[in-house]
C-alpha cells in the first residue's frame, strides 16, 4: 500500500459522544465485521477489555486497520474520560489526523476541550462528526457555532440537516447538491441519493455559497475562478478543502447518527479525501544523539530511509507478554531483526509484527514508513522510547504525561501473593505512565497513584481479575507536593573515613521558587576544571532524586530550581558516594532556608445540571471549599466551571447527586498544584 494512501486517525471526543459506537459503524460499513455491536449490550469489537464491557466506557486506546477505496485506514479508539488522558495524549502524539465527534445536543463538553487542545498542541489536523442528530434537542448549526465560540476554529458546512431531532430524515451534500438518507432494513448499509426538494434548494444554495467563499478565500486559484463567476468542479473544492484542513485553515463537518446507521459512509470518504497521508504531514522532528553534541533534525517519512520509529504504548498479554505498539517515521522493520533502543542504548530483537484489530491479529513480515504495528519480543522498551539503528541514533520527542494526584495504600491479601502484586504492579506501570507505585518510607505501606478514582479502581480490578492478584485496598487519599516559596542558600562539607579509606565532598547549593506548574529544573554553574564526569553525574542524580524524596514531609518537590553554584573538589580524596551524600545534606538545608510550604491539587470542576439546581450544585461546590469560575447554558442545561481542592472531593458524587434528585453530572480534572492553606493539620 503507497504512504499516499494510508490514514492514520484517531476517534476523540467528550465521555458518551458517541466515539465507539461511530468507530464500530465504520468497521462495519469497510467490511472488517459482519456485525454491528453495541457499547449498551457489552458487544463493542473495540472495547474489548471486560470492565470497558461491563461499565461502557473506552479504557484503553485500541488500534485497528481497515480499508475503504483502495486506502489503508489505521484508527485509533481513544477513551474520552478525563482519568484516562494520558491514553488520548499518547495516542494524539503519533496521529496524523483526527476525527473530532460532538454531540448535537451537547455542543462543546468539558473533554471535547481537553482532547480538543491536546490536538492543537500536536497539530493534528481534523474534521468534525455531529453525532446524535436524531436526539430531541439536536442542533447542528448551534453546535458548529459552539466550536466556533470555544476554539476559534472555523467550520465548513459539507452538508446541512434535513430535519432535526426526531424529524431527522438525512442529509442534503453541499458539494454533490443531493439528498442522501439511509435504509433502515440494511442496517444503514444502503443509502439513496434524490434530487433536492424545491422546499430546501434555497436554503442548500446559501449554504454551498457559504462553502465557496470559507474555500475560496484560503486557496488563490479558487478564489480568483469564484470572483469571475466561472464553474468550479466537485473535484476542485475537494483538493482545496483538503488543502485547507490540513493547513488546519477551517475543519470540514460532516453528521449523522452512529447509533441508528446514518451518515457513516460519506464520514469515511471524508478521512479519505480531507485527511491527510503520512506524506502530507510536516517531517517530524527529532535529537540526534551524536558522541559529544545533540542536534535537532527532521525525519523524512521514507520507506528507504534509516528506520525510526516510537513506541506509544505498551499492553500486556498473557500468552505473548508486551505489545509495543510502534508508530513508524522512517524506513522499515523486518520480522526477526535487531532493532536499537536510542535512549536505553541497547539492542533488543523484534520476534514477530503484527497488525491489530483491536485484541485479535495478523502475522506481518515487515513495516515501514507512516505506518501502525505491533512488535512482540521487546523487554526493554517502554512508552515513548525511540526505536530505530546505530546508524542514525535519533530520540524523538517523547510523550509527556500528567502527574498522578490520587494515591490509595494497597496490600497483599498474604505473604505469599507479594512478589505477584510486585510483578502486577510493574507490568500494570509499564502499560500505563500515568500510574505510579511506591513504598511509603514511613508507613511501610505499598502506595499507588493515578489520575482519579475511576482510573484507580478500573487498575485494582483489573489487578484482581486479569491477573488474579489478592489485595486489600486502603481510602484514596490525596498527593501533596512540597516547594520552596523563596530563595536559600547552603554549603555542606562530607569528610568521613569508610572502609580506612578518607572520602571528602563540599557542595554549595541555591534553591528557588519557579513559576507556578512550570516544574523543578536542575542548573549545575559551578567551576569544575579537572573533576571527572562521574562526580558531576553523582551530584545530579543526588539532587533530583532529592527533589523526589521531598522536603519536610517526604512528598515529591514541584516548582522549584536547584543550582549547584560550587564544589569542592579533591582528586585524592572525593568520590561519588561523597559528593551524592553532600548534595543531599546541602539540598535539605537550602531548603530549610527557603520557607517550603506544602501545596495540594485543586481541580477543575464541571458541572452539568438542569437550570433549576444551579443554586444547589453551587453551594454543594462552595461547602466544600471551592470557587465557581463561570457558567454556561446548553440546550441539556447548565454547565457550572469551578475549582476545588482535590481532598474535599471524594464522596462529591453522593452529595451532589442528592442535592439535585439525580438530575446532575460531574467531571473532575487536573488543574495545579496551590498553598494549602492550613499546612497539613488537615491532611489525614
Amino acid at each position: 500500500m503507497s504512504l499516499e494512501k494510508m490514514r492514520n486517525i484517531g476517534i476523540m471526543a467528550h465521555i458518551d459522544a458517541g466515539k465507539t459506537t461511530t468507530t464500530e459503524r465504520i468497521l462495519y460499513y469497510t467490511g472488517k465485521i459482519h456485525k454491528i455491536g453495541e457499547i449498551d449490550d457489552g458487544q463493542a469489537t473495540m472495547d474489548w477489555m471486560q470492565q470497558e464491557q461491563e461499565r461502557g466506557i473506552t479504557i484503553c486506546s485500541a488500534a485497528t486497520t481497515t480499508y475503504w477505496r483502495d486506502h489503508q485506514i489505521n484508527i485509533i479508539d481513544t477513551p474520552g474520560h478525563v482519568d484516562f488522558t494520558a491514553e488520548v495524549e499518547r495516542s494524539l502524539r503519533v496521529l496524523d489526523g483526527a476525527v473530532a465527534v460532538i454531540c448535537a445536543v451537547d455542543g462543546v463538553q468539558p473533554q471535547t476541550e481537553t482532547v480538543w487542545k491536546q490536538a492543537d498542541e500536536f497539530n493534528v489536523p481534523r474534521i468534525g462528526f455531529m453525532n446524535k442528530m436524531d436526539r430531541i434537542g439536536a442542533d447542528f448549526f448551534g453546535s458548529m457555532e459552539d466550536v466556533h465560540n470555544k476554539f476559534g476554529a472555523d467550520c465548513l458546512a459539507l452538508q446541512i440537516p434535513i430535519g432535526q431531532g426526531q424529524e431527522f430524515e438525512g442529509v442534503i451534500d453541499l458539494l454533490k447538491m443531493k439528498e442522501i438518507r439511509w435504509d433502515e432494513e440494511s442496517e444503514g448499509e444502503k443509502f439513496t441519493e434524490s434530487e433536492i426538494d424545491p422546499s430546501r434548494l434555497d436554503e442548500a444554495k446559501s449554504w454551498r455559497e457559504k462553502l465557496i467563499d470559507m474555500v475560496a478565500s484560503s486557496d488563490d486559484a479558487l478564489a480568483e475562478k469564484y470572483l469571475e463567476g466561472t464553474e468550479i468542479t466537485t473535484d476542485e473544492l475537494k483538493t482545496a478543502i483538503r488543502k485547507g484542513t490540513i493547513a488546519r485553515t477551517f475543519v470540514p463537518f460532516v453528521m449523522g447518527s452512529a447509533r441508528h446507521n446514518q451518515g457513516v459512509q460519506p464520514l469515511i470518504d471524508a478521512v479519505v479525501d480531507y485527511l491527510p497521508s503520512p506524506l502530507e504531514v510536516p517531517a517530524t522532528k527529532g535529537i540526534h544523539v551524536k558522541k559529544n553534541a545533540e542536534e535537532e533534525i527532521e525525519v523524512p517519512c521514507k520507506e528507504n530511509g534509516m528506520p525510526v520509529g516510537l513506541v506509544f504504548k505498551i499492553q500486556y498479554d498473557r500468552e505473548m507478554g508486551s505489545l509495543c505498539y510502534v508508530r513508524m517515521y522512517s524506513g522499515k522493520i523486518t520480522s526477526g531483526s535487531q532493532v536499537f533502543n536510542v535512549g536505553k542504548k541497547k539492542r533488543e530483537r523484534v520476534n514477530r509484527i503484527l497488525r491489530m484489530h483491536s485484541n485479535k491479529s495478523e502475522p506481518l513480515d515487515s513495516v515501514s514508513a507512516g505506518d501502525i504495528a505491533v512488535f512482540i519480543g521487546l523487554k526493554l522498551a517502554q512508552t515513548g522510547d525511540t526505536i530505530g539503528s546505530e546508524g542514525l541514533p535519533v530520540l524523538l520527542e517523547s510523550v509527556k504525561f500528567p502527574e498522578p494526584v490520587i494515591s490509595v495504600a494497597i496490600e497483599p491479601e498474604s505473604l505469599s501473593e507479594r512478589d505477584k502484586m510486585n510483578e502486577t504492579l510493574e507490568i500494570l506501570s509499564k502499560e500505563d505512565p500515568t500510574f505510579t507505585h511506591h513504598d511509603d518510607a514511613e508507613t511501610g505501606q505499598l502506595i499507588i497513584s493515578g489520575m482519579g478514582e475511576l482510573h484507580l479502581d478500573v487498575l485494582v480490578t483489573r489487578m484482581k481479575d486479569d491477573f488474579g492478584v489478592q489485595c486489600r485496598v486502603g481510602n484514596p487519599q490525596v498527593t501533596y507536593r512540597e516547594a520552596v516559596t523563596s530563595e536559600g542558600t547552603a554549603s555542606e562539607k562530607f569528610e568521613k573515613v569508610l572502609a580506612g579509606k578518607e572520602n571528602t565532598a563540599g557542595v554549595t547549593i541555591k534553591v528557588s521558587p519557579r513559576e507556578q506548574g512550570s516544574g523543578n529544573d536542575y542548573i549545575f554553574s559551578a567551576k569544575a576544571k579537572d573533576v571527572p564526569d562521574e562526580i558531576i553525574e553523582a551530584i545530579s542524580q543526588s539532587a533530583k532524586s532529592s527533589l523526589d524524596s521531598g522536603i519536610q514531609y517526604g512528598y515529591p518537590c514541584t516548582d522549584t530550581l536547584v543550582e549547584v553554584t560550587a564544589i569542592e573538589y579533591n582528586e585524592l580524596t572525593s568520590t561519588p558516594f561523597a559528593f551524592a551524600s553532600c548534595t543531599s545534606q546541602a539540598f535539605d538545608s537550602a531548603c530549610k532556608a527557603a520557607n517550603p510550604q506544602l501545596f495540594e491539587p485543586v481541580m477543575n470542576v464541571e458541572i452539568s445540571c438542569p437550570k433549576e439546581f444551579v443554586g444547589e450544585a453551587m453551594s454543594q461546590v462552595t461547602q466544600r471549599g471551592g470557587m465557581v469560575m463561570g457558567q454556561d447554558s446548553k440546550a441539556s442545561g447548565e454547565l457550572v466551571h469551578a475549582q476545588a481542592p482535590m481532598a474535599k472531593m471524594f464522596g462529591f458524587s453522593t452529595n451532589l447527586r442528592s442535592a439535585t434528585q439525580g438530575r446532575a453530572s460531574f467531571t473532575m480534572e487536573f488543574s495545579h498544584f496551590q498553598l494549602k492553606p492550613d499546612g497539613l493539620n488537615n491532611a489525614w
